[in-house]
C-alpha cells in the first residue's frame, strides 16, 4: 500500500466524519506530513458551486439529477486528485461509496450507472483506506439540532438515513481489509485513538 494514501471519511448525518477527518488533518499538520484535505461535493472551486447548487434549500432535483450533480462535482476534482496522487497524503470526506450509499441505497438509483461513471471519471484512482462512522438514530437527531442551519440532504426522514447507512455496512463488508467501522455513539476520545492508531500504520 503506498505511504501516500487515499484515506476517505464515510457516515450518515450527525456521525461525526467531518470531526474525525478535522482531527487527522490537525495530527499530519502537527508531524509536518504534507497533505490535502477535500470534501465531496466540493474540494476545488467548481466543485463547491455545485455543492451549494445541490444543497440549497431551494433545490428540488429529481434523484438522477442529483447524482449527476454530484459526479460532475466529482469530476471537477479529478485533476487535483491527478496532481496529488501517490505523492502526498490524500484525506477525502466523503467519496465514491458516499454516492453509492446515498444514491443508490438510499434513493435506488441504479447501482451500474453510478459504477460506470465512478470508473470513467477515476480511471487509475483507487482509495487504500475507509474510515465508516456510525450512528444512532438518537445521537443523530441531536448532533443535527445543534448545526443550526440546515441543508436539503439533512432534512430526510431518519428511514432515509438508514438505508444510507445499512448501505454502507453493506459496503464495508463487502471491503473488510480497507475499511473500519467507527461507532460515534462510543467515546469520542477512544474513537480518535482508534484511527491515529490506523492512520499511522497507513502512512509510516
Amino acid at each position: 500500500m503506498s505511504k501516500k494514501p487515499i484515506i476517505v471519511f464515510e457516515g450518515i448525518e450527525g456521525s461525526g466524519k467531518t470531526t474525525h477527518i478535522n482531527f487527522v488533518s490537525s495530527y499530519l499538520k502537527k508531524k509536518n506530513i504534507r497533505f490535502i484535505k477535500i470534501r465531496e461535493p466540493g474540494g476545488s472551486k467548481n466543485s463547491e458551486k455545485i455543492r451549494n447548487l445541490i444543497l440549497s434549500n431551494k433545490s428540488n432535483f429529481n434523484k438522477k439529477t442529483d447524482l449527476l450533480l454530484y459526479m460532475a462535482a466529482r469530476s471537477e476534482n479529478v485533476s487535483l486528485l491527478n496532481k496529488f496522487y501517490k505523492k502526498r497524503v490524500i484525506l477525502i470526506d466523503r467519496f465514491i461509496d458516499s454516492t453509492i450509499a446515498y444514491q443508490h441505497y438510499g434513493l435506488g438509483v441504479d447501482i451500474s450507472l453510478i459504477k460506470k461513471i465512478n470508473e470513467d471519471l477515476l480511471k487509475k484512482i483507487k482509495i487504500s483506506f475507509t474510515f465508516l462512522n456510525t450512528v444512532n438514530q438518537k445521537n443523530m437527531i441531536n448532533r443535527l439540532k445543534k448545526r443550526g442551519k440546515l441543508n436539503r440532504y439533512d432534512k430526510f426522514s431518519y428511514s432515509f438515513y438508514k438505508k444510507v447507512q445499512d448501505g454502507y455496512l453493506k459496503l464495508s463488508k463487502k471491503n473488510k481489509n480497507i475499511y473500519k467501522i467507527i461507532d460515534s455513539n462510543s467515546d469520542i476520545k477512544k474513537n480518535k485513538e482508534i484511527i491515529l492508531y490506523k492512520i499511522n500504520k497507513l502512512i509510516k
